[in-house]
């Protein structure tokens, strides 16, 4: 059976911020899906709950695992989401896992200065889009400049997303994590803050650290991530297992 790829998007973009690795997967001939959270993207109209970005979760795996062994990939506030997911006392049907840009806990200090920055950004005359864009027209190839906005930006559903972030017990969830699982940082990310504890409470998991990136490591490095993709599926395909 093929491996199925089920990519989930980080806060305030949506799925169109896996362009780049869409298009590589086609051209691999692997079945992907990039889904859509609650408050985002194609679904911009709804309010985002924590429970219906869980189950929008569950219900691509579930779907995918019908079909063949799934490879689960999250960047930044679905990367904490998928990384709960994959530890949950109920083991869902995941054969490995890539965390990006999620090595922080989202708790305390760290998630209230975050919504207090978010909340910064909204109150700006056009709620952070010039500046956003002049970062991302510094930061990111030509390739993959347009794909974060792409789906337009999901402001009115960031602080309910960060709020409910704090539900999630990570130290409890990534011990229970037994797949193969690559966590992957750019350099530059502020949310490397708990990587070493990370890899302490998944010890057969992989920390890689892309040099010269920034938390945008998918787009600013496709062609890197990409590779690591192929890595993960070359895993499976192996039939290799945590030790």
């Amino acid at each position: 059976m093929a491996t199925q790829v089920i990519l989930v998007h980080g806060i305030r973009t949506s799925a169109t911020m896996w362009r780049a690795q869409l298009a590589h997967l086609s051209e691999r001939g692997v079945d992907a899906v990039a889904v859509d959270l609650p408050g985002h993207g194609t679904r911009m109209n709804e309010q985002f709950t924590f429970d219906e970005a869980w189950r929008t979760i569950d219900e691509a795996v579930q779907r995918a695992a019908e079909r063949g062994p799934v490879l689960l990939v999250g960047h930044s506030m679905g990367g904490l989401l998928t990384t709960a997911y994959v530890g949950a006392e109920t083991t869902p049907p995941v054969t490995a896992f890539i965390g990006a840009s999620c090595t922080a806990l989202p708790r305390g200090a760290g998630l209230a200065t975050y919504r207090l920055l978010a909340g910064g950004f909204n109150s700006l005359p056009d709620q952070g889009a010039w500046l956003t864009r002049q970062v991302l027209a510094a930061t990111l190839p030509d390739e993959t400049r347009e794909d974060f906005g792409a789906g337009g930006y999901a402001l009115a559903a960031q602080d309910a997303a960060l709020r409910s972030l704090a539900r999630l017990d990570l130290v409890a969830a990534l011990p229970r994590i037994a797949i193969p699982t690559w966590f992957i940082n750019g350099q530059f990310d502020q949310l490397r803050l708990n990587e070493q504890l990370f890899a302490r409470l998944v010890p057969h998991a992989e920390l890689i650290v892309v040099p010269k990136t920034s938390h945008l490591v998918t787009a600013m490095r496709p062609r890197v991530f990409n590779a690591l993709l192929d890595l993960a599926l070359a895993t499976i395909a192996q039939g290799v297992r945590a030790t």
